[in-house]
């Protein structure tokens, strides 16, 4: 959100020019996640994911504060992107265009998605690295390079979604935790490793957190922790998750 909110300053405000920063800036989150992985995430791969978790909290904070050190602690606003502003009456209730264009953007992606890593020989090599590494570096594969390209692609999409955020709400430091807290429910919900089960655990989290706004304002945000709880009890590895063997 901070590189669309930059590159919104450096562009200008005319209509259009909104449409450069979701392109240049999920590239510019995916250069700095390359560079990360591999100074970084790609000496500890074969440690505890104890280790793995306090060395990316540790980069959080650290990415944090260099954003308090650019941008400051004030209050950002990009303004909804020509020719997606306004609203269109569906029935009897009308909905933001825009917010429609995120609905359809979110299917695309996820179609996307699936078709990459089901459909595509590159994604067969990701899935082969995934399973069994050891193996595919037998075989030729260049795991590293596999490593380093998926987590690029994370980061792209991570920058996207800044991106395609930032109309929505106000550009500020601590916006990311909300959206990591959402994504810890969606991933539990879903069941980890499975992109159709993050895909339905996002849409039942969504209706589950309106609803509870509309009950109950100001404890919506519990709803989501109880729906959580709900499928930890019932479904331990999630919704389209596969139990452990081990």
């Amino acid at each position: 959100t901070f590189f669309c909110f930059q590159l919104t300053m450096w562009l200008g405000s005319l209509p259009g020019l909104y449409w450069w920063s979701v392109l240049l800036a999920p590239i510019g989150v995916a250069v700095v996640g390359s560079l990360v992985e591999m100074i970084f995430l790609r000496r500890i791969y074969d440690t505890h994911m104890l280790y793995q978790l306090i060395l990316t909290f540790a980069l959080i904070l650290i990415i944090e504060e260099l954003c308090k050190f650019i941008w400051g602690v004030g209050y950002h606003n990009i303004s909804v992107p020509w020719p997606l502003a306004g609203s269109v009456a569906i029935g009897k209730i009308r909905f933001a265009v825009y917010n429609l264009f995120l609905i359809g953007f979110g299917v695309a992606m996820f179609v996307g998605l699936q078709g990459l890593f089901h459909y595509t020989g590159l994604g067969k090599t990701i899935r082969a690295v995934t399973f069994h590494k050891e193996m595919a570096g037998a075989l030729g594969v260049n795991v590293p390079l596999v490593y380093t390209g998926v987590f690029m692609l994370g980061c792209w999409l991570a920058g996207l979604a800044g991106v395609l955020m930032a109309p929505m709400t106000v550009v500020k430091l601590g916006a990311d935790l909300d959206v990591l807290l959402n994504c810890f429910i969606v991933v539990v919900i879903g069941g980890l490793g499975s992109l159709p089960g993050a895909f339905i655990g996002a849409i039942i989290l969504g209706l589950v957190t309106s609803f509870g706004i509309a009950i109950l304002p100001g404890m919506a945000i519990v709803f989501g922790f109880m729906l959580m709880a709900i499928i930890l009890i019932i479904r331990p590895y999630g919704l389209m998750g596969k139990r452990s063997e081990q």
